[in-house]
């Protein structure tokens, strides 16, 4: 359990709040690059750590991300022509570049030095991947370009999606991490799956429902192992990283995809659930595309046209009662994805941490939380940089494996998670 202090301290992600700037010294995705796909395109509308935004891509290719609202009288520069390597407002055309400086007024013909003076606040925006991230703190401690593996093997390698999510960042990041779920909450869909059936590991999530939970600190922060029996003895470990702030890759199962998210706050009471699949020996099949953009897997059907799952909480997330009972899904809602989002939401937008009755199996919730409280209070009261920032943090992979009772699974895999071109990587 929390106080309602820590509580605050860990949820609250606004301009000026300590979890607010402890993110601001991370790169973190702000759009898919499919949103902003030719020179010109239309502006799109980016709200992150409670800042409203617009994102644009200029004549020369250039992406922006600039303050919403025009200088002059405030008027929603979404509505705004891309045109000529700027946005114009439509109200009285002034215009902005990439950099929110205001490059014309057309009511003020001689040109005076007081355009010069109008600038929006605005934040870099680069291109890694399949993904346009933004940095949203100062120059100064601006960290190196992101090096996910996810985000650098090649464009056959790797898929990309993300979904609205109605609460908090925090408690999507918890049941993210929370690996003893998945004998429960999606033991019906493990062999349902396209990007899941066939593993032999989906047996061993069935047949020991009381995981026992080792977590240790890594550079960027925990690994979180996960430990079942199987047979003769052996134990197999799950071993899930997670890295400042809000990073996670799930353990690989047979030759299926690599897959994790980034929950991003978009304000204190809705995130961005992203999700990625990627294998770093060989291009992706058509199938296991498409299944991701289809919503299989650790991904979620959208609405056409927007980032709103189908299933959502206005329509009860299409539960089926009659199939719950039936025994075809544990919770009578389908699909990875929205079983875990249902249930987050389901806690209210901020969950009351100080109502909660922790366990064993809580371990890495709890450490997750210990870690996090610890980088804000030393980046707030002594200026310390968080961890997670360098590109030997983000080079980490997951892994799945059987190892003997006496060995440690940190030891025994360190070299397995750490991320490598050419690297056969770690799975059962």
């Amino acid at each position: 359990m929390l106080s309602k202090e820590v509580n605050d301290l860990l949820t609250q992600t606004d301009k000026g709040t300590p979890m607010g700037e402890l993110f601001r010294h991370y790169w973190i995705p702000a759009l898919l690059d499919r949103e902003l796909p030719e020179n010109d395109c239309p502006p799109v509308r980016v709200k992150l750590l409670g800042e409203h935004m617009v994102a644009f891509r200029d004549s020369d290719g250039r992406y922006g991300l600039i303050e919403e609202f025009c200088a002059h009288r405030r008027v929603s520069l979404w509505f705004g022509r891309n045109e000529e390597s700027g946005l114009r407002c439509p109200y009285h055309g002034w215009k902005y570049d990439v950099t929110g400086q205001c490059i014309e007024i057309p009511s003020d013909p001689e040109k005076t030095i007081f355009r010069n003076s109008i600038k929006l606040q605005a934040y870099p925006l680069i291109k890694v991947g399949d993904v346009l991230w933004t940095f949203m703190g100062v120059n100064d401690k601006r960290p190196p370009d992101p090096t996910w593996e996810f985000a650098t093997v090649s464009p056959e390698q790797t898929v990309t999606t993300k979904r609205f999510q109605e609460s908090n960042w925090l408690q999507a990041l918890e049941g993210g991490i929370d690996s003893g779920h998945v004998s429960w909450l999606h033991s019906n869909e493990l062999e349902r799956d396209p990007l899941f059936r066939g593993a032999k590991v989906n047996q061993y999530n069935l047949d020991d429902v009381t995981p026992v939970f080792d977590v240790s600190p890594s550079d960027g922060g925990l690994y979180i192992g996960v430990r079942r029996n199987v047979e003769e003895g052996k134990y197999y470990w799950r071993i899930t990283q997670w890295v400042m702030p809000c990073f996670s890759m799930i353990p690989p199962r047979a030759d299926h995809p690599q897959h994790g998210h980034f929950w991003v706050p978009i304000d204190d009471e809705n995130c961005w659930t992203w999700s990625y699949d990627y294998h770093p020996e060989r291009p992706l099949t058509a199938e296991e595309r498409q299944a991701c953009l289809d919503g299989k897997g650790v991904h979620a059907p959208v609405i056409p046209g927007t980032f709103f799952p189908v299933q959502n909480k206005g329509n009860d997330y299409l539960m089926d009662r009659e199939a719950q009972k039936r025994g075809e899904t544990y919770s009578g809602i389908a699909g990875f994805g929205i079983q875990d989002a249902s249930l987050q939401e389901s806690m209210g937008p901020i969950i009351d941490r100080s109502k909660e009755n922790l366990v064993a199996t809580d371990k890495g919730i709890v450490m997750t939380r210990n870690r996090l409280r610890n980088a804000v209070t030393e980046l707030r009261d002594n200026d310390t940089m968080p961890p997670g920032r360098e590109p030997e943090h983000q080079k980490v992979r997951s892994v799945s494996v059987i190892l003997d009772p006496d060995q440690n699974y940190v030891e025994a895999c360190r070299d397995h998670m750490i991320a490598a071109e050419g690297k056969m990587r770690t799975t059962v």
